[in-house]
C-alpha cells in the first residue's frame, strides 16, 4: 500500500508541475503578443498609418552624394 501512495503523490506532483509549466508558457505567450501589438501600433503611428511594408527606415532617409 505504501508504494501505491508514493506513486499517487509522485503523479500528483508531476501534474502540478505540468500545470505550472503550462501557465508559465501561457503568460510568456501573452506578454510576447502584447509586445508585438504595441510595436505594431508604434510603427503605425511613426509611419502616419500608411501601412508601408518596409522593414527599415533606411529607405526613407535622404540620400546625399558621397565625396569622390
Amino acid at each position: 500500500m505504501y508504494e501505491y501512495e508514493l506513486q499517487q503523490a509522485r503523479s500528483a506532483e508531476l501534474r502540478r508541475r505540468a500545470e505550472h509549466e503550462r501557465l508559465a508558457r501561457e503568460v510568456v505567450r501573452g506578454r510576447r503578443s502584447a509586445r508585438r501589438e504595441a510595436a505594431e501600433r508604434a510603427a503605425e503611428r511613426a509611419e502616419g498609418g500608411a501601412g508601408s511594408e518596409s522593414h527599415t527606415h533606411l529607405l526613407h532617409r535622404l540620400r546625399f552624394a558621397r565625396p569622390a
